[in-house]
């Protein structure tokens, strides 16, 4: 079946928490549907990825697909329209937290890099106030 990628609608937020949570990914911070893409098989919503915004710098969050979704590239295919789209949002370098991915985001050209390297905006984030542990890999990447 043929995924649609698309802005969430702000009605689909409920949504987005439940995929998450269903992914084992925080919700907090997750208050603004527009600011996630989100994947859609006919009215399902199979996939979803946010970037939070703070001046030109991003924080890429909550990438998340369907277990029996996996696999089949969505979120590859999120990851790179979320990508395309930052720089558009004047989004010059983008950030985030993984405490799983670590081994798949390079290969969008993310770098890991100490996390007191990181935008000092990103404090903003809940991610980087408590909702991804200290052990969390920080990564970069210079859009």
């Amino acid at each position: 079946m043929t995924s649609s990628i698309e802005t969430a609608q702000r009605g689909e937020l409920p949504r987005i928490h439940e995929l998450l949570e269903e992914a084992d990914l925080p919700v907090a911070g997750v208050d603004h549907a527009e600011s996630f893409l989100v994947a859609r098989e006919q009215e399902r919503l199979v996939g979803c990825i946010g970037l939070e915004v703070y001046g030109d710098v991003a924080l890429l969050r909550s990438l998340a697909v369907r277990p029996e979704t996996r696999g089949s590239g969505l979120g590859k295919l999120l990851v790179e329209r979320l990508l395309e789209t930052a720089p558009a949002r004047g989004v010059s370098v983008m950030y985030l937290l993984t405490t799983t991915a670590a081994d798949y985001f390079p290969r969008f050209g993310f770098e890991p890099i100490p996390r007191e390297q990181a935008d000092p905006r990103l404090q903003a984030s809940e991610e980087f106030r408590g909702a991804c542990p200290d052990s969390a890999v920080c990564m970069r990447l210079r859009v």
